[in-house]
């Protein structure tokens, strides 16, 4: 029956348009937060007292409790409004017209009303039959009547939450992604779903659940520098912008209009649409990290019964100096030092990436709090981690996002705070710019084996866009960044120039391509000049211009640009001059001496950074000694960062500049014995590098991210030509290749081998003598990709949709 008293729920209707009214000098405009909790205030007393009218009393054996919004107080002006009717040992006809009385009036107001009569065991029943009604059953809050009642159902729902979450965890999460298939991520939609995306509303509340549940903290700290102010200014954000957005459309809405984020940035004091599109990827991202660390902790977290609970406690697998694998992530060895130790973040996040395991929220809490800033320049060992990271293709995505929200990529790059979150001029750009510029990191990783130098087409990849967010043109800006950044990395005075360069034309070869005439001469010719015939660079911006179009959104990059670029590319380098061979290095005359002596000499003395050294390694000449000495080294996990390798009379002179895996590097006295039996034969060294990297868990697939190349010189030496293999590393590659030349029967006769983070540049200068021909060149080429890393790459990710 309704309800035609004078206390309907008309009365709550005028009240809240009052509310949203404001902008009067009595009655000033509400901001969000004050607005929702006035509607939380204004339904409270609405409730109360309808319940005071119909006898919803302490001892009434009735009780109403809020749910949803009006339950987490979190009540915007248009929300639905979530109400459970309880009743205990009351007479059914009683209870059926307290409920009429209750619900008719809201719905005569046209108040959307989600309701239910229920008593406590039935409540929990619904609770334990269904998901989506025991999370909202978590939020429940005792608005009126008996509270024994109400708290009979609130505690019963939360214990009999906690007692079976391992039985609903696995749901939990599948309807968690399958929320987030269907609406997308809030931080990279033009129109985002504020509530069901990705790093959205619905997240906080999953993040409660599983605080609820004692898995993990509801606010989960992320270290001291994190952007944004963290997961509640997040969560506050987020609620302000839903507020405004029911404010502007007059109705409930969750996903955020175009044509509306003006007005609601403005409300909201943020600034015009993009200023707002930038606040809320920040909020989304910090929530979606939030959850990505809470869903893993909840997971490790989970109570486990019978034969789970007698398994021992997870091996600590040890991955690099001062970090190992513990219970499927990579945290801190008990002996890591991070005061001490500024370069372990960048091992941490390499590690991380490398393995495809995620970085423990805990040890970036404890990076953030303890680790110093890097010195600059960066130590040789922290440039190459570095590139070890941006190296790892897709993986560096999560690995680089997971510091950003911890505030540790901004202690290393600064100037990466004016591009987070930054929002896209041009709707043809999936990302926001810092995304944007990671994406382009990662479709470079697989081009670096086209390039001389895939450093700095990584750290170019890393910085293009770095001049965004200015109202100067973000080609020379970034160009001048670029510069700095490279002075802190402490790259060559000359690999800085290039970096730069890399940054400030990043835009000639697609500008030039798309809009003049390749066919006239001084098209080309404007390239060589503005490039100063520096084949190298252009280099470096052809494999660029199609990471950076990759990376910008589907359909940006295509045949008909590719084959623009390209041919312009080509003209180019024809007005060229063409690039230097490599060179043997010259060799220490004291070595010279002791290669005339004779026997096998292996030295180890310091190197130019904190973990790395140079191992001297002067032997008898004999067939596949290359091989045994890298060998060697990966036995011992040493890992080669660049070698030069020649000879005098009978003796072979290898120089080796290595870095150990973890801890000191080996005496050189061991070296020495294990060559001797590895040129002696009574060491296998095939079988223990094959064995080694299989415990390293690491299979050969998951390095390749770029198809390996093998280029072919002349060296003006009849019978003599040049090798130069681009391709990925592997454990005791260095070692592998030297015995797939060994056994085509090519004479090293000197070579130059260069790790750049997880690139190798290696040339070897071959003595063919009279059997040099295209068929010769095939063999060595076949049995030289026999052991190299094959591409085996991922199908590209979908596209978030604008």
């Amino acid at each position: 029956m309704k309800s035609d008293t004078p206390s309907g729920a008309t009365d709550l209707v005028r009240a809240r348009d009052q509310l949203l009214e404001g902008g009067q000098v009595r009655r000033p405009r509400l901001d969000a937060h004050a607005l929702r909790q006035a509607l939380v205030d204004l339904h409270d007393l609405w409730l109360t007292g309808k319940g005071a009218e119909l006898g919803i009393t302490a001892d009434s054996g009735l009780a109403v409790v809020a749910v949803g919004g009006l339950g987490r107080r979190e009540m915007l002006p248009y929300s639905d409004l979530d109400l459970v009717l309880l009743h205990d040992d009351v007479d059914p006809e009683r209870v059926a017209e307290v409920a009429d009385r209750l619900w008719y009036p809201l719905w005569d107001a046209h108040i959307k009303l989600d309701h239910s009569v229920r008593t406590v065991p039935q409540a929990l029943r619904v609770a334990a039959d269904d998901l989506t009604a025991a999370l909202g059953m978590l939020d429940a809050r005792h608005i009126v009547g008996d509270a024994e009642l109400s708290n009979l159902l609130i505690g019963g729902v939360r214990r009999e939450w906690r007692t079976g979450i391992r039985s609903r965890f696995g749901e939990l999460v599948e309807q968690a992604q399958t929320r987030w298939r269907r609406s997308g991520e809030i931080a990279h939609r033009a129109e985002p779903d504020l509530k069901n995306g990705r790093g959205g509303l619905r997240d906080i509340q999953l993040l409660d659940a599983l605080a609820i549940a004692q898995l993990t903290d509801a606010m989960p700290g992320l270290g001291p520098d994190v952007p944004g102010g963290g997961l509640k200014h997040a969560h506050r954000r987020l609620l302000d912008v839903r507020t405004e957005l029911h404010r502007v459309a007059g109705r409930s809405r969750d996903q955020l209009r175009a044509q509306d984020a003006d007005e609601i940035g403005a409300a909201l004091r943020i600034g015009d649409r993009f200023d707002l599109a930038r606040t809320l990827s920040d909020a989304a991202r910090t929530v979606g990290y939030s959850v990505d660390v809470g869903l893993r902790t909840a997971g490790n977290a989970l109570p486990r019964r019978g034969l789970a609970r007698l398994r021992r406690m997870p091996v600590r697998r040890p991955l690099d100096e001062g970090v190992v694998e513990h219970a499927g992530e990579v945290v801190l060895a008990r002996d890591a030092r991070p005061q001490r130790d500024p370069g372990l973040i960048l091992r941490v996040a390499a590690a991380s990436a490398q393995n495809g395991l995620p970085m423990s929220a805990t040890t970036l809490n404890r990076l953030s709090e303890d680790a110093p800033e890097l010195r600059e320049p960066w130590p040789r060992e922290a440039l190459n981690d570095l590139l070890v990271l941006l190296g790892t293709g897709r993986a560096a995505i999560g690995a680089v996002e997971a510091l950003d929200r911890t505030g540790l990529w901004g202690r290393l790059f600064p100037e990466w705070g004016a591009v987070r979150d930054l929002p896209p001029r041009d709707a043809v750009h999936t990302w926001t710019v810092d995304r944007h510029l990671v994406e382009t990191v990662a479709y470079a990783g697989a081009l670096s084996t086209r390039v001389a130098r895939p450093d700095l087409l990584l750290l170019g990849a890393l910085l293009h866009d770095l001049g965004k967010g200015r109202t100067e043109d973000h080609s020379i800006v970034g160009a001048e960044l670029a510069t700095q950044i490279g002075r802190r990395l402490g790259l060559w005075p000359s690999d800085v120039r290039t970096l730069s360069a890399i940054v400030r034309y990043h835009l000639l070869l697609p500008d030039t391509a798309t809009r003049r005439d390749l066919a006239d001469p001084a098209t080309a010719e404007a390239v060589v000049t503005a490039l100063g015939g520096d084949s190298q660079l252009l280099e470096l911006l052809h494999a660029l211009a199609e990471a950076d179009s990759l990376a910008t959104g589907p359909g940006v990059w295509g045949d008909w640009k590719a084959s623009l670029i390209g041919e312009l590319v080509r003209r180019s380098r024809l007005a060229m001059a063409g690039e230097r061979a490599p060179e043997p290095d010259p060799i220490d005359p004291d070595l010279l001496v002791k290669a005339k002596s004779g026997g096998v000499h292996v030295e180890l003395s310091p190197g130019e950074g904190r973990f790395s050294h140079v191992v001297t390694v002067v032997a008898p000449d004999t067939p596949g000694l290359l091989s045994d000495a890298a060998g060697v080294l990966a036995l011992h996990s040493l890992r080669v960062l660049s070698a030069s390798l020649g000879s005098e009379g009978d003796s072979a002179i290898d120089i080796f500049r290595v870095a150990p895996k973890f801890g000191d590097p080996p005496d050189a006295g061991l070296l020495r014995q294990d060559l001797i039996r590895a040129v002696s034969g009574d060491l296998d060294l095939a079988a223990v590098l094959e064995r080694k990297e299989r415990e390293a868990g690491l299979p050969i697939s998951q390095y390749a991210q770029a198809e390996p190349r093998i280029l072919w010189a002349d060296t003006g030496i009849p019978g003599q030509v040049l090798l130069e293999l681009r391709a990925e590393d592997r454990i005791g590659l260095l070692s592998r290749l030297a015995g797939a030349l060994a056994s085509t029967g090519a004479d090293v006769r000197w070579a130059k081998v260069i790790t750049r983070g997880t690139a190798v540049v290696d040339a070897f200068c071959l003595d063919l003598g009279d059997t040099d021909s295209p068929a010769r060149r095939d063999e060595i080429a076949a049995a030289v990709l026999a052991v190299v890393p094959p591409q085996t790459p991922a199908p590209p990710p979908e596209q978030a949709a604008e």
